[in-house]
């Protein structure tokens, strides 16, 4: 069977398309260069903020995602990832326009959640606000029977600051301190007993760079490695054991 070839459409930031691709490399069984797998990425920081768009403040992002992605079959992907959640609730009306199929990050964490952990019913989601308003990550888990908490709309906010930070290579505010503004949020939605959240959904694809599973006292899932280690599986490779 031929090797795949991974199409990335990034640049929504780049340091979450920096750390997507190194977390294929990361997940993928190479002894020498030529077992890993080949990608292509189109990274374009230019694409309109997708959240601004989702609420309604700001330019759909839509012309430059379809625009990216045929960018991507033209230099010869046979499918593409996006590393950015807020991305994929615009993923329908491109798809549409496309003739490559997007391995969506919904799909890819529901369907990891069903395989490695079928007795977790409750997940908290970390995203931005456009993904939580989008309301498309959630109807995805819950067709698996798996019910998301989301942020009361205080913490929310700080979230979104969070992420921006992170964003913000100028930042006033340290990693650590962004950290533990994230931390909170995620105890935020554990802690209600007896219903609080069983895991951690880091449903937007910045707070890895600054939220890890050793913060938490939960399972942890983050999207971007899922999402990776999805894709490494569509190009016909099974990723490192785990």
């Amino acid at each position: 069977m031929r090797v795949k070839t991974i199409g990335m459409l990034g640049g929504m930031g780049p340091e979450a398309t920096l750390d997507c691709f190194g977390k294929i490399i990361k997940n993928t069984p190479a002894r020498r260069d030529q077992d890993h797998l080949r990608v292509i990425i189109d990274s374009n920081p230019q694409v309109p903020d997708r959240t601004a768009a989702i609420i309604g403040r700001g330019e759909s992002p839509l012309p430059a995602l379809v625009a990216g992605c045929r960018i991507l079959e033209r230099a010869g992907a046979d499918f593409i990832i996006i590393p950015c959640v807020s991305a994929h609730v615009f993923l329908a009306d491109v798809q549409v326009q496309i003739n490559l199929p997007i391995l969506s990050i919904f799909d890819a964490v529901a369907e990891a959640l069903h395989r490695e952990h079928p007795r977790i019913k409750t997940v908290g989601l970390l995203a931005t606000t456009g993904t939580i308003q989008g309301g498309l990550f959630q109807k995805r888990l819950a067709a698996d029977g798996v019910q998301t908490s989301v942020p009361a709309d205080t913490v929310q906010s700080r979230i979104m600051q969070a992420i921006y930070e992170i964003k913000n290579a100028r930042s006033a505010r340290t990693r650590t301190e962004i950290t533990a503004d994230l931390k909170a949020a995620a105890e935020s939605l554990i802690a209600p007993q007896p219903h609080g959240a069983q895991g951690i959904v880091a449903g937007c694809t910045e707070i890895p760079l600054a939220l890890g599973p050793e913060d938490l006292t939960v399972p942890y899932f983050d999207a971007l490695t899922i999402l990776a280690r999805a894709a490494i599986r569509r190009a016909g490779v099974e990723p490192v054991a785990r």
